[in-house]
Formats: structure tokens, sequence, C-alpha cells
């Protein structure tokens, strides 16, 4: 998670400054009191501050980081790729598992953009939760595997455009050169049957004027109802009307929390209609979902619900 620009975010290093007491000289003989009194508090007023580390520099980008060479393989949907070490496992991890991966990219110009391993820390994520050239290409991967990736814009974050008004902002466009060592990965838990009335709002599912629609699958046992302000903890799946999984924290293997006030307006209403405990399924038209957002699943939304907590 958290799209891979979840992935590919920059962290910054924390310095911190030590600080220490000298300790006071021994009276040489013949000093008076005071004058050993005055180097004592001299002495001990000092405080040697010790400079923290230099941040590492970038990593050096590959040779061939302007374009994928002769020796590269590619795919239909235009990624290209190198082995640069044969890994030690024999299963590929799969579209919905969730991988463990030290990586660093680059652009095509040779600038460093995103590094795990400047971090020094390894991440962690769903497969089918970053850019798509991320999602084919380490599914092509082993254990133990590093490949380089050269992907094309239209699988990363667009091609570079000279009108482009936010070019200089968020993510690097254009084709990226990715360093990714697959370290591990787990198989996702199984994803939950598709709904047999994904496709429409049934007769039995109750309106709302919004046009929001959703019926009951089990009742819960609370009796509060979360405020548009409250922040919840759920469990949910999510589908299109062409029965395709887009999102689902029960793969993930791990509940949501988030504010009412920070999700799509069909969350942040249809929630409130639930108590804790309530598995509800709700049907979220264009409007109230994504309104059409490049990059984000169209049309009307089905949504299996599960509400586990309220903070108010």
């Amino acid at each position: 998670m958290k799209s891979l620009w979840i992935l590919l975010c920059c962290a910054t290093l924390a310095a911190a400054l030590t600080a220490c007491k000298g300790s006071a000289p021994e009276p040489a003989e013949g000093d008076s009191d005071s004058e050993a009194s005055a180097e004592t508090a001299e002495a001990a007023d000092t405080k040697v501050v010790v400079k923290p580390p230099p941040a590492p520099a970038g990593i050096p980008a590959p040779p061939d980081v302007a374009a994928a060479p002769e020796n590269a393989k590619s795919s239909e949907s235009g990624l290209a790729w190198t082995v640069l070490q044969e890994g030690t496992g024999d299963k590929h991890p799969a579209e919905v598992d969730i991988v463990t991966v030290n990586y660093t990219g680059w652009t095509t110009a040779g600038k460093m953009f995103d590094s795990s391993t400047k971090r020094g820390k390894p991440a962690e994520f769903p497969l089918n939760r970053v850019i798509k050239g991320w999602t084919e290409g380490v599914q092509l991967m082993v254990a133990g595997e590093k490949r380089r990736f050269w992907i094309p814009g239209a699988l990363a974050y667009g091609e570079a455009t000279p009108t482009d008004p936010h070019a200089g902002m968020g993510p690097p466009r254009g084709t990226l050169v990715f360093d990714v060592e697959l370290i591990s990965f787990k198989e996702a838990p199984k994803p939950p049957d598709v709904p047999k009335d994904v496709a429409k709002i049934p007769k039995n599912a109750k309106k709302t004027k919004s046009g929001l629609a959703s019926r009951v699958l089990s009742k819960g046992t609370g009796k509060d109802h979360p405020t548009a302000t409250s922040v919840v903890t759920v469990h949910y799946s999510g589908w299109t009307t062409d029965g395709k999984m887009f999102d689902s924290s029960v793969v993930r293997g791990a509940p949501a929390t988030f504010g009412l006030n920070q999700v799509i307006p069909g969350w942040t209403e249809g929630l409130q209609l639930m108590v804790i405990g309530e598995t509800r399924r709700i049907w979220i038209p264009e409007d109230l979902a994504y309104a059409g957002r490049p990059g984000r699943p169209a049309g009307m939304l089905v949504f299996d619900v599960e509400l586990l907590e309220i903070k108010n």
C-alpha cells in the first residue's frame, strides 16, 4: 500500500545530536581552590557535539539505464528485463500475493528517485497494489532472483508530455528503470467469491436519496452507528460490476482503519448505516465513488463491508 507511489515514496533519515560533559581536571600542585573550581566549572560546561553521519549518496545508475540492451527480453505490454542474479526458489508470486523486495529506481536520464536499498529496509506490499509494470514483472521472478526492469510510462506513472502541468510534481513520468530483488513472498488468503448480484442492484436492496443501495448480509451486535467523522476499522472487498475484484483487506489479511471523512462519499454514507459486527453489501454509483478519476476503478462499485470497530 497503502499504489506504488505508496511503494515508491522516498524516506528521510533522522539524525540525533548527543552531548557529554567533560571530566574536571585534578588541581595541579600549587593551584588555589578558586582556580581549580573555575577550571572544573569550565570543563563541566564543555559539551562535545557528535555530528550525524552524512546521508548515503544516491546509488549510481546502471550503464544501460537509458534503454534496454539487445540481450533484454520483453513482453507484449512493452515491459523489458534482464536477469542479474538467478534465484533459489522455484515458485512465482501470484498477482494478489504479498512480496518482500529490495529495489532501486532511476529515470532513463540516470536520476535515482527511490530506493529501499538506500533506506536499508526492504519493502512489503501486495503485488496488485502497485504500478502495472511491477505487477507484471515481479510475477516472472522467484525468491532470491534479481532483475533489471525497463518499465514504459504506460505501465508506470504515464508518459512525459511537454504540456503536462504536473510534470514537476509527484512520481516521475516516462520509462523507469528498476533493479529488483525478490526476497520472499507470502501467498494471499483465498479471495472471497464474487457476489451473484454484483452486476446490478437487486430488488431486496434498500436505496437512499443519493442513489446508494445496500442490503444486510449478517446482523451486527452493536447499537451505535458511526458518524461522518468517526474512525472505523473494517474488513472489506470491492468489485466492479463485471465481477473483477480490485481491492480486499480480506486478501491482504489485515483489516483497514480510516476516518469516514477521508474516503469516497459512498463509504462515508454507507458505513453510517451500520453497527458493529454487521456485514453489509453496498452498491455505490460512480458519482459517489471515484467519479471517473484516472487510475481508479470506473462505474458503479460493489463492496462487502464488515464493521469491526468504531472510534468516535
